[in-house]
């Protein structure tokens, strides 16, 4: 298993940038910053403006994960669902491919997120023919929330790390 993001790092936190249901005329808000070590995306959904979602990508960097079996994150959650999506050039802009985690609320939880638990999206739809995620060609890691239920949201995340086969079981 090897460290991806470790927000023990004090730098880690202005590598991350939110976008928002704002760029669609919504008006909810997230963020990343760092506490204590730990990476905290929270905010505020509104379903005002047919908004609903918000999010944050961790600036571009290729990750060669081929010989991985997925991705691990150590968080803590509000009992809410989130997303980790990943971003690749075998997409169309704005394509992502997503896996959905929900931890339950107050406890640090291993959230274990196999290749195969990925889908491409586009706007939340789910992308029917396009071709299945390629560790080898991912460019950019985010965190989104769309659960379409308004109000405060907080997910804490300590680490995210790939996945070998033996962690899978």
């Amino acid at each position: 298993m090897t460290r991806l993001i470790d927000f023990q790092h004090a730098d880690e936190a202005l590598r991350w940038r939110a976008i928002n249901d704002d760029v669609m005329g919504g008006i909810s808000r997230g963020h990343m910053q760092v506490e204590d070590g730990i990476g905290v995306f929270s905010g505020e959904i509104s379903l005002e403006n047919d908004g609903g979602f918000a999010s944050v990508r961790r600036e571009p960097e290729t990750f060669d994960l081929s010989g991985q079996a997925g991705l691990a994150l150590h968080v803590r959650g509000d009992g809410r669902r989130y997303q980790l999506r990943l971003r690749t050039n075998r997409l169309f802009d704005g394509g992502a491919y997503r896996a959905l985690f929900q931890p339950p609320a107050g406890a640090w939880q291993r959230i274990n997120l196999p290749w195969h638990e990925f889908e491409a999206v586009f706007r939340g739809r789910r992308l029917e023919h396009a071709p299945p995620l390629d560790p080898e060609a991912i460019q950019q890691l985010g965190l989104l929330i769309a659960d379409r239920q308004p109000g405060r949201f907080r997910l804490e995340v300590a680490w995210l790390e790939t996945m070998d086969d033996e962690s899978t079981q």
